[in-house]
Parts: C-alpha cells; sequence; structure tokens
C-alpha cells in the first residue's frame, strides 16, 4: 500500500509538470519563469530519487540563458542547493560537464549579481570534484579578483583560495606552531606572490589583497612570516626570491598592512549594480 501510494504522489507530479511546468518556463512574464525554476530546484533537493536526474535538469541548463537576470539568478541558486549536497554529486556529473561552459560563461554576466553567485557555484563545483574544471576555467574566475565591483571580486578570492591555498600537506600538519619561514603559511605567501605576477596587473595589488581579505585574513596577516621570507636566508634546500618576487612581496605585504589599518576597499572598487538584460 505503501508502494502504490508513492506511485500516486509520483504521477501526480509528474502530472503537474507536465502541465504546468513544461509550459511555464518558458512563461512570457519572467517573475513566472522564475517562480518554476525555483520550485524545480526545491523537488528536485527534497526529492532527489524520483527528480534529480538530467529529464529535470535540462531545463535549468536551458533557462540559464534567459533574457532576464532574474531568471538565470535562480538557476544558479536552485543548482547551489543541489551541489552543496556532495551525497547528490554522482547524479550531477552529466549535467556538470554539459553546462559547464555556460556556467563559467555566467561569471562575466552583466548583472553583477548573477556574476558573483554563477563563481559561487563554480567554487560548489571546485569542492564536488576539481577535476571537472579545467586550467583554462579556473583562470577564467582567477582574474576576477581584480575586478572593480567588490562582491565579484571577493566570490573570485574564495574561489582562488580554495583552489590555491586551501590545500595542507600532512607533513605541515606538524609545524603548524612553527613561525617565520617555516611557518606553513610561508609556501602561500609564496604562491601568493608567483600566482600576483603571473597575473602581470602589478599596479592592482591592493585589489588582490582586498579580494582575498575576507577568506584569507590570516595568511594576509601574517607579517613576521613574510619580514622572515625577506630578511632571512633560505631554508636548506629552498629556493630564495628574486629580486622581482621581493619587490612584488613588500608590495602585497604593504597592502596588507593599509588594509588593515584603514577597513576599507581599495579607491576605484565599489559595490555599484550594473542593469543589463544578458
Amino acid at each position: 500500500q505503501l508502494q502504490e501510494n508513492q506511485d500516486e504522489i509520483e504521477n501526480m507530479m509528474n502530472a503537474i509538470f507536465k502541465g504546468v511546468f513544461v509550459h511555464r518556463y518558458r512563461d512570457a512574464i519572467a517573475e513566472i519563469r522564475a517562480i518554476c525554476i525555483e520550485e524545480i530546484g526545491i523537488w528536485m533537493k527534497m526529492y532527489s530519487d524520483a527528480f534529480l536526474n538530467d529529464s529535470y535538469l535540462k531545463y535549468v541548463g536551458w533557462t540559464m540563458h534567459d533574457k532576464q537576470g532574474e531568471v538565470r539568478l535562480k538557476c544558479l541558486t536552485a543548482l547551489q542547493g543541489l551541489y552543496y549536497n556532495k551525497e547528490l554529486n554522482s547524479k550531477l556529473e552529466l549535467f556538470t560537464s554539459r553546462f559547464k561552459d555556460r556556467i563559467v560563461s555566467m561569471t562575466l554576466d552583466k548583472e553583477y549579481d548573477v556574476a558573483v553567485q554563477a563563481i559561487k557555484l563554480l567554487t560548489l563545483v571546485l569542492q564536488s570534484s576539481e577535476e571537472v574544471l579545467t586550467a583554462e576555467d579556473c583562470e577564467n574566475v582567477y582574474h576576477l579578483v581584480y575586478s572593480a565591483h567588490r562582491p565579484v571580486a571577493v566570490a573570485a578570492g574564495e574561489f582562488l583560495y580554495k583552489k590555491l591555498f586551501s590545500r595542507r600537506d600532512a607533513e605541515d600538519d606538524g609545524i603548524l606552531k612553527r613561525r617565520g619561514r617555516q611557518s606553513p603559511n610561508a609556501n602561500l605567501v609564496k604562491t601568493l606572490v608567483f600566482f600576483f605576477l603571473e597575473s602581470e596587473l602589478h599596479e592592482h595589488a591592493a585589489y588582490l589583497v582586498d579580494s582575498m581579505w575576507d577568506c584569507a585574513t590570516d595568511l594576509l596577516k601574517d607579517w613576521e612570516c613574510m619580514n622572515s621570507l625577506l630578511l632571512e636566508e633560505p631554508l636548506n634546500g629552498e629556493e630564495p626570491l628574486t629580486d622581482r618576487q621581493e619587490s612584488a612581496l613588500i608590495e602585497i605585504m604593504l597592502c596588507t598592512i593599509r588594509q588593515a589599518a584603514e577597513c576599507h576597499p581599495p579607491v576605484g572598487r565599489g559595490t555599484g549594480k550594473r542593469v543589463g538584460n544578458s
């Protein structure tokens, strides 16, 4: 009887889906399209056994091309609810491979709110499987840490941190209490310097620091470690910093001190809204 009741409910939900959703997700009114996507996201999350498959996911994928930003936004937030649950990741693999390029392109959306949520979605994708995103995909997000729009930059900073800075080797666990250039942060500070130099936007160190300030404060405030890298002799087998790398580290260090003292984003970075339809 339980199985019969479950079958009956599923048949009713399928009837609602085919009779209402399939017609209304393309409704002329954007608000109705947004409601449809939001609801199908809830169905897939709450009843993943029946609805989290490509027969339903494809509608969310198609709607990511909607002309209205509010509808594209609902697609991304619906997907975030799914990718956040790691138990559902295996059911999302085909969707990810099929629509990943669209999500990456949405990080440059004319609507800032959409761009921010696209970056946050890619951060969840990154956490579910590092192999899914190519180096080129990641590069497309990395350069957004230099965006003039702070919410976009901060989201990109968190993506960058999760990808390049959040790994810790097992041997690092044993030196957590060491300070200076022997601390676990030493390699992370070097990684930050290398990234800054590779990005070739050398006048924008303040932007990079501000982007990562919320997620990497402990690293950016480890001035003892930065001083040690500049002043102390390299450890055995350690490559010394070049003059160019030392100059970059000094520039980054100055920006972190300014950020800590002034407690506000650098000049030219704001949170203004941009209006657009695509």
